[in-house]
């Protein structure tokens, strides 16, 4: 169970590439660096999850206090590139008809 991060930070926007699994285990990992990036300069935070192959409740969690915690303070989460199965997901949970989900 593995998961990186990396980060590429433009004008008012960073964009994040996560690959790997989202569990119970690595979701803390993701919440720290995605917490790190929310702050008043960062008003839009893109989350690539192109390779990411398995995203469990716990990984929800995260996306959906990142989702509030820019809400409140003017900003935006968008999510792009995820798999079917990852889209179904938020589908099913009624995230998509909430967040910004895209490809």
């Amino acid at each position: 169970m593995n998961l990186t991060i990396d980060k590429q930070q433009n004008e008012n926007e960073v964009v994040v590439k996560a690959s790997g699994e989202i569990d119970a285990f690595t979701a803390p990992k993701l919440r720290e660096e995605l917490a790190a990036l929310v702050d008043g300069k960062n008003k839009v935070i893109t989350i690539d999850l192109k390779d990411v192959s398995y995203l469990d409740s716990t990984g929800l969690g995260v996306f959906v206090g990142l989702f509030k915690q820019l809400k409140n303070n003017g900003g935006e989460l968008r999510l792009i590139e995820m798999s079917e199965r990852l889209k179904r997901l938020f589908q099913i949970t009624g995230l998509s008809h909430v967040m910004e989900i895209k490809g």
